[in-house]
């Protein structure tokens, strides 16, 4: 049950992050609703490692459980306001620009942190990995790399990188080819979790 559960995550992650690679330049709405799954996915996915993580390793595991459990909170507020006050609400000005994401406000800042925390999550649950395998030895490399994400997603609002080019609340290219970067780097993370659990099982 254990393993199973860990690679439904990791499958939820995968199947999200595809989407969320074609909703980015076909469905605001769609990319803002699966990114509520994808941290759903990545919640099962990462307790699955957490849960067989040996004890010597045992704080690495918690560290990076508990730095997971802090993105998708924020995550899951960021993203059901868009897809309900932000949507069906009507707000003055001065609301939209905190809550809705797509202008760069406080709610933006909060996604930017919330991936923030994943890439803590993701290094410190990369730590806990005994590879048995080439696949597993990927697998823990591109989780501890994808930690390095942690800093851009941290500084860039505190230097309001963002804060001009989004104000009008136009899509940036630049921003939609970041994040379809990100996409392809965090895919294969989902596909070899989902791997490793199967073969676990």
């Amino acid at each position: 049950m254990n393993k199973a559960i860990a690679e439904f995550g990791s499958l939820l992650a995968m199947v999200s992050v595809i989407l969320f690679a074609i909703f980015m330049v076909t469905s605001k709405f769609g990319s803002y609703l699966v990114c509520i799954f994808l941290a759903l996915g990545y919640i099962m996915m990462i307790v699955g490692f957490h849960n067989e993580s040996d004890e010597d390793r045992k704080v690495s595991a918690n560290v990076g459980m508990i730095f997971g459990c802090m993105y998708a909170v924020l995550i899951l507020l960021v993203y059901y306001a868009q897809i309900t006050a932000v949507r069906n609400d009507v707000l003055n000005e001065q609301a939209i620009m905190v809550l809705d994401f797509s202008r760069g406000g406080l709610l933006f800042s909060y996604d930017l942190l919330g991936y923030g925390m994943m890439s803590l999550s993701t290094f410190f649950i990369g730590l806990t990995i005994k590879p048995k395998d080439k696949k597993d030895k990927w697998l823990k490399y591109l989780m501890m790399i994808h930690g390095v994400f942690f800093f851009g997603c941290f500084i860039m609002p505190i230097m309001g990188v963002f804060s001009v080019s989004m104000s009008d609340g136009s899509d940036s290219l630049g921003g939609i080819i970041a994040l379809e970067f990100w996409c392809a780097y965090f895919l294969p993370i989902c596909i070899l979790s989902m791997i490793h659990f199967k073969n676990e099982r």
